[in-house]
């Protein structure tokens, strides 16, 4: 359906609370929303001269055609549209992903344990707690654990350090016990250490008492030097405590969020605060969209109802409320099973919390728009530099590499907004080209590249798979001779409108400039980022097609030993590595075991077996 049936239909809907899908010509989900009148929100997509950020044009762009869910209620609405969302996974809906991962604070195993922040497990033998959600309470829980009880940060080996040298600065500032020196016994470390891991895993409420009555007990057994560690250790968890500031009564937990936007990016920064203090901080960037209020709305059922894992807090304080406070505010309280209070203070200290979140979401922003703001002027200098009329967000380069016997491979590189991506590399062999010709081998990688894209522009545009995309600019390992033989290739093809250059280098093989098919030369020497750039991109496709043809020749290696032997083929050859997985556990292999190969009986077994004992 065209934008203007689109808006036709819409027109049509009725004005009562429901969810509306949005899908492709192929049928596939692109987007879900609710609305309190159906007619009004999915009609303003389609209407002509209504403004939309950079995601919902592509969406609307992408559209063609839409059902609806007609509900009883915006809450009933609201249940359908997260409960969607979470099936489906539509592509322009907004995904939930922060850049952090499970983390773990590890305690070693051996004498004298050390605490340690990580963000992997693995089968050591040391004890790991967690995992975290979020690698800042991990970090900053094993950081208060370590000061509480003076352990040490350092690189040296207990006891084997004992007295080499002096302690350090901590020791010094009172930040670390001084095990260093040899006076603090391994069974008051290992006692310090089982007191932070109790810290860490119940907080501090029982851990004092216990340190005072430890206390009292060293002292009244004249242990005045056990007894001063203690009081040490209790001291620093005091300070450690008042240093976290207490907002509410420490049995209330709270979440405190709020959204700031840029012209091209949203940032929603969640503030998690337990037992009074702060336990963790959250944010989530959503690109190519400036409506904060339009993400605010999406953001917060999902967040709180996506994860069925995370326990929903008593008390939610945001910047402001959705358009659909009310029926958010009760599926809250239906999740949790008791009162939630979702609310925007006014004043007071929670109202100032509210604005520090306000601020770290405002941070995130200025950091991803620095980053994005060098990449781009990058891109920008490389368009004006070889006449581009816009910055090529995405870039393909291509280098052929080559060995002793003629047979060549080509690896193909992908940089998306300035920076590798890993999604489009892909590898060629060479099908049609025989002996070293890098002009050719060049043209025949280029041509199956753009039988890919016209076969994935024909049959699914809107596909995830690179092939579909058309690149806004291609760049050869190579000179004049490489960009003439593929112009030449693509030539009245899809592809053939691609601005497309040669990468030469100097004598130093180090990147010289660009060149096209005429054998016009653009010097990037003077032009400090896209040198950089270019020779980065030249670097890497060298580097991807050169760990390609070692592959080969490794693998080709391994075939030719096998097919060596009398009556073994390519095809027995490759099932023997499939089965062994290298050319010596076949060399070491019985007969029995050689049998066990797909197509390898029992004399081509007694073969192999003795072809191999025969070389010994």
């Amino acid at each position: 359906m065209t934008k203007a049936e689109l808006y036709q239909k819409a027109c049509m809907l009725p004005m009562l609370p429901g969810v509306y899908i949005i899908r492709d010509k192929t049928d596939t989900i692109i987007y879900i929303g609710k609305a309190k009148r159906l007619r009004v929100r999915v009609s303003q997509y389609f209407r002509e001269g209504v403004p939309h950020d950079n995601k919902v044009t592509q969406m609307i762009r992408h559209a063609h055609h839409f059902d609806v869910i007609v509900c009883q209620s915006e809450f009933e609405a609201l249940v359908l549209e997260a409960s969607q969302i979470k099936a489906h996974t539509p592509k322009y809906n907004i995904l939930l992903k922060d850049d952090k991962g499970y983390s773990y604070i590890r305690v070693s195993k051996e004498d004298w344990p050390r605490l340690s922040f990580v963000l992997q497990k693995e089968e050591d033998g040391a004890a790991y707690i967690g995992p975290y959600t979020s690698s800042f309470a991990a970090r900053e829980m094993a950081e208060s654990a370590m000061d509480a009880f003076l352990l040490p940060r350092c690189n040296r080996r207990f006891p084997d350090d004992f007295g080499k040298s002096r302690p350090c600065l901590n020791a010094h500032i009172g930040k670390c016990m001084g095990v260093c020196t040899g006076k603090i016994s391994k069974e008051a470390y290992n006692e310090a250490v089982k007191g932070a891991v109790h810290l860490i895993k119940y907080g501090k409420k029982d851990i004092l008492r216990t340190l005072t009555q430890r206390m009292e007990a060293a002292a009244e057994k004249l242990d005045f030097e056990n007894a001063a560690l203690l009081r040490d250790q209790i001291r620093a968890i005091e300070k450690v405590s008042e240093g976290q500031k207490v907002v509410v009564d420490p049995d209330v937990e709270m979440d405190v969020c709020a959204l700031a936007g840029t012209p091209n990016s949203v940032c929603a920064a969640v503030l998690r605060f337990r037992q009074g203090r702060l336990m963790d901080k959250r944010e989530f960037v959503f690109h190519d969209t400036a409506d904060v209020d339009q993400v605010r709305n999406e953001f917060l059922a999902r967040y709180y109802l996506d994860d069925e894992e995370e326990k929903l807090s008593r008390v939610v304080a945001v910047d402001a409320l959705p358009e659909d406070g009310a029926a958010l505010h009760r599926l809250l309280e239906q999740r949790r099973g008791t009162r939630v209070q979702l609310y925007v203070p006014q004043r007071g200290d929670v109202a100032h919390l509210v604005e520090m979140a306000h601020t770290n979401a405002v941070e995130r922003l200025a950091r991803e728009s620095g980053r994005y703001a060098r990449e781009q002027k990058t891109l920008d200098e490389l368009a004006q530099l070889i006449g581009l009329q816009s910055a090529p967000r995405n870039i393909e380069s291509y280098d052929i590499s080559n060995w002793g016997d003629g047979s060549s491979v080509c690896g193909m590189v992908t940089f998306r907004d300035g920076k590798p991506f890993k999604g489009g590399y892909r590898r060629f062999k060479m099908q049609t080209v025989f002996g070293t010709d890098d002009y050719a081998s060049m043209a025949e990688t280029l041509s199956r590249r753009c039988d890919e894209y016209e076969k994935f522009a024909a049959e699914n545009p809107n596909s995830e798979n690179w092939f579909a995309l058309k690149p806004d600019l291609i760049l050869l390992d190579g000179g004049r001779g490489q960009v003439s033989a593929v112009r030449a290739a693509l030539k009245g093809r899809a592809l053939a409108d691609v601005p497309l250059y040669g990468m030469v280098k100097d004598d130093h093989h180090r990147t010289r400039g660009i060149i096209d098919d005429d054998g016009r030369e653009i010097s990037l020497n003077m032009n400090r980022n896209s040198f950089a750039f270019v020779s980065s991109i030249q670097d890497e496709a060298h580097r991807f097609a050169n760990a390609y043809r070692k592959q080969q020749m490794h693998k080709k290696s391994y075939a030719s030993a096998l097919t060596e032997i009398p009556g073994v083929g390519p095809t027995t050859a490759k099932a023997l590595m499939r089965t062994f997985g290298t050319v010596t556990a076949v060399r070491e292999a019985s007969i029995e075991e050689l049998q066990k190969t797909p197509g390898v009986g029992k004399a081509m077994a007694e073969v192999i077996f003795q072809h191999f004992r025969g070389e010994q």
